[in-house]
Parts: C-alpha cells; sequence; structure tokens
C-alpha cells in the first residue's frame, strides 16, 4: 500500500503526454504509484500568478503540474524505466 510516509516522487512535469507515458509504463511494470494534480491557474494556488495578475498571456499547456509518487523501494528501478 502506498502511503505519505513510504513514497517517493519520481518526478514533477507539466506536460500532460509525458505524465501519461509514465502511468502507462509504471502500470506495465506493476509499480503502484500515486498522481497529485495541481491546477497552476486556481486562485486557491498558493501564491498563483493567476490570483494576481489574471490568465491573460499564460500558456494553457502548462496549467497543470503532475507529481508522480511511487513507493521508496520501487523508486530506482521506477526512475530507470522513466530516463
Amino acid at each position: 500500500m502506498l502511503t505519505i510516509f513510504n513514497r517517493q516522487e519520481l518526478i514533477i512535469t507539466t506536460n500532460m503526454n509525458r505524465q501519461a507515458d509514465i502511468r502507462i509504463i509504471l502500470s506495465q511494470n506493476e509499480i503502484e504509484y500515486t498522481v497529485k494534480t495541481t491546477n497552476l491557474q486556481s486562485p486557491t494556488a498558493i501564491g498563483s500568478y493567476r490570483g494576481k495578475r489574471g490568465s491573460f498571456g499564460i500558456n494553457q499547456d502548462c496549467s497543470y503540474e503532475y507529481k508522480i509518487y511511487v513507493h521508496k523501494k520501487d523508486y530506482d528501478r521506477a526512475k530507470w524505466l522513466i530516463r
């Protein structure tokens, strides 16, 4: 079981296709993972640019941040698989 106490951050990306590819690789290799998705343009995001200035001129392809976590024991293998 993957919990906040035994997980390690594998990667942070704003690229939706990259995170989808990584999730496929992890699934195919039976590595348990969790994903935390953050909307960077949300007015509730701490220190968000949009909250201060609005969303004009912001690249919409980078509006979400994906943090992928794996179990600490699987970290080295997962890192090698997504290289």
